[in-house]
Order: structure tokens, then C-alpha cells, then sequence
């Protein structure tokens, strides 16, 4: 009787690569090495990254710690086959988090998920966070790559970042010093930034258009690629400078949701809608998804990336500041007495 030899079974019979993910790893050491800030420790490849925060010049600082992905703009990314400003945007929406208590990112790393790894694919992702890693002066510590076949489909993956950062414990930019009467300033988006996209795509599924339509000389998915902005060096050195009693990251529930997360119990914020012009995609989403103005200002930022609240006397001054650093501002409101609400008036969308 002849005997049956059963196949040995392997991971990469299981469809993950192991050889594939270590290249992974060698081909981007080095764009991780040019991240490198004081107080890192180490390289790429150890069970953990290593950070010496006495090394930074701290004296008594509070870690600050923020996490975060980019949503359902990967799917556009994928669509595109367009990777490299996804990474800008995962480090943006985490860098950004951090900020707005005044601290300084200090290091940052990546989650990349996948059902079959693609090395260029991964790379390109991995060059945009890079990107947003030097723009925030943040280290890229590490991070971790996982090919999980029956998880994901082929093409198809996701990213989470993480991102550590610290402020002096005397600095922390907390929101209890807001007062009634204080300005509200708005500084610029880049666009639609990482929020909001399951409603994007829907709406381009309502219209019909593909992501060649042009607009405004760009392309549709030129528009919708456009990294988050990254504010962190704006507000760092702004903060050094001038006294801000609170911050806002203009993310996901837009204005609406967002201001009030600074305020203390008891005040509210009003916002002038005619005091900016919001970018065309908005007003081009608000039309072909028959969207309210109600449901546009509490799901996108609307033009407005970042929010600053600053003492009516002191604010002349931070504008004079800001505008030298290139930076385009707002008064959109101020702090008034209430619960904790954003109160509108006037119209940003001329079509309710």
C-alpha cells in the first residue's frame, strides 16, 4: 500500500509573506531615520521604540497622547491608486489632536493593515506619513505592518496612528480660561481634510460624476486627495508669543461639535457664517447631495481647520503675528453666555 505524504503547510500558504514584510521594514528605515529629533533612542525593528523626554529640555511636562485613522478617504485613495497624501492625512489628524492643549509632538507611529502587502503601495503610504512626520517635527518611532488575507481583500487596507507629544504642565492650553467676550479666530482648511467622506461618497454616487470631473481647474479627486492641513509649527510658535485660551481641531461634527468640546459649563460660542467663504467643494457637495446647511456646518469644517479663542485685547496682535507667518485668519465669533452650543447667524451656503 503506497502511503499518502500530506502537504506541509505554511504561512505563506495561508497568503502572508513574511520575507515580503521584512523588505518592507529595510526599505524604510531610512525615510524613518530622517525623522529623527532629540530624544529618540534607537531605530526601526526593536518590540518597542525608545524616547528620552529629558533629553528634550522639559522640565515638568504632561504627556499628551492622541490616536487616530483617516476613515473612508482610504477608499478614494484606493480608487485613485493615490497613497502617498493618505499618510500626510493620518499624521495630520493625530498631530493636530495634540496641539490643541500646546503640546509639542514628539514622536509618532503607524498601524498598516492589509489583505496582501504591496511594497509600493505600502511605501508610498509610508513616504506621506514621513511627510506629515517632518512638517510636525514629530520622530516616526516605529510602527507595525500586518498582512491578514482573510481580514481585508487583496487590494484593499487600513492605517491607524498613534502620536505622543508633551507641553510644560504650567503651558497646557486646557479651555479653562475662556471668558465670555473672548474672539474667535478660524484658520484655514485645505479642503474636505479626512472627515465626512462616507457622505462624500455617497453624494458623488447620487451625482453621477466621476472623480474626473473637474472643478474649479482640478479634478474631483485632485480636491478630495488634498492633505489635512497640518497646523502644529503655526500654533507652537503662535502659543510662545501670544497668550491663546483655547483650541479647536475642526474634525468630524465640524464647528458644531467641536467648539464646544473647549468651553467651559456655561458659555456658548456665536459664529458670523458670512464672515469666511467657504472652498467651492463645499458648496458643490452641499448642491448635488441636496445637503442642509445645518447638516454641512455639523459634518465638515466648511473652510475652517482649526479654531482660536484669544482675549479681545490680545487678539489684534495674534493676528498681526499670524499673517506674518503666511497664515490666513478669521474673526468667525465669540464667546457668549449659554450651554455649551454654537449659535449661528447669517448664511455660509447661499441655498438653505
Amino acid at each position: 500500500m503506497t502511503k499518502t505524504t500530506k502537504k506541509r503547510l505554511s504561512y505563506s500558504d495561508a497568503g502572508v509573506n513574511i520575507e515580503r514584510g521584512e523588505q518592507f521594514v529595510a526599505n524604510i528605515a531610512p525615510l524613518a531615520e530622517a525623522t529623527a529629533r532629540i530624544g529618540v533612542m534607537g531605530g526601526l525593528g526593536g518590540f518597542g521604540g525608545l524616547f528620552d523626554i529629558k533629553a528634550t529640555g522639559f522640565h515638568d511636562p504632561l504627556i499628551v497622547a492622541a490616536t487616530d485613522g483617516v476613515g473612508t478617504k482610504l477608499l478614494l485613495a484606493i480608487d485613485l491608486n493615490r497613497h502617498h497624501t493618505i499618510g500626510i492625512d493620518l499624521v495630520a489628524m493625530c498631530v493636530n489632536d495634540l496641539v490643541v492643549q500646546g503640546a509639542q509632538p514628539l514622536f509618532f507611529l503607524d498601524y498598516f493593515a492589509t489583505g496582501t502587502l504591496s511594497l509600493e503601495v505600502a511605501e508610498s503610504a509610508l513616504k506621506g506619513i514621513v511627510e506629515g512626520c517632518l512638517q510636525s517635527e514629530a520622530a516616526l518611532l516605529g510602527g507595525e505592518t500586518a498582512e491578514m488575507p482573510q481580514m481585508y481583500s487583496k487590494d484593499h487596507y487600513d492605517l491607524a496612528g498613534f502620536c505622543v507629544g508633551a507641553v510644560e504642565r504650567e503651558d497646557l492650553i486646557d479651555g479653562s480660561d475662556v471668558k465670555s467676550g473672548d474672539i474667535i479666530l478660524g484658520l484655514t482648511s485645505s479642503g474636505v481634510h479626512s472627515n465626512g467622506y462616507s457622505l462624500v461618497r455617497k453624494i458623488i454616487e447620487k451625482s453621477g460624476v466621476n472623480y474626473d470631473y473637474v472643478l474649479e481647474k482640478k479634478s474631483l479627486g485632485e480636491i478630495l486627495l488634498e492633505p489635512t492641513r497640518i497646523y502644529v509649527k503655526t500654533i507652537i510658535s503662535l502659543i510662545k508669543q501670544h497668550k491663546v485660551n483655547a483650541i479647536a481641531h475642526i474634525t468630524g461634527g465640524g464647528l458644531t461639535k467641536n467648539i464646544p468640546r473647549v468651553l467651559p459649563k456655561g458659555l456658548s460660542a456665536r459664529i458670523d457664517l458670512s464672515s469666511w467663504s467657504a472652498p467651492t467643494i463645499f458648496s458643490w457637495l452641499k448642491e448635488k447631495g441636496q445637503v442642509s446647511s445645518s447638516e454641512m456646518l455639523s459634518t465638515f469644517n466648511c473652510g475652517i481647520g482649526m479654531v482660536l479663542i484669544i482675549p479681545e485685547d490680545m487678539v489684534a496682535d495674534a493676528e498681526v503675528y499670524l499673517k506674518a507667518a503666511g497664515e490666513k485668519t478669521y474673526r468667525i465669533g465669540e464667546v457668549t453666555e449659554g450651554d455649551a452650543c454654537v449659535e449661528y447667524k447669517n448664511e455660509l451656503f447661499m441655498n438653505n
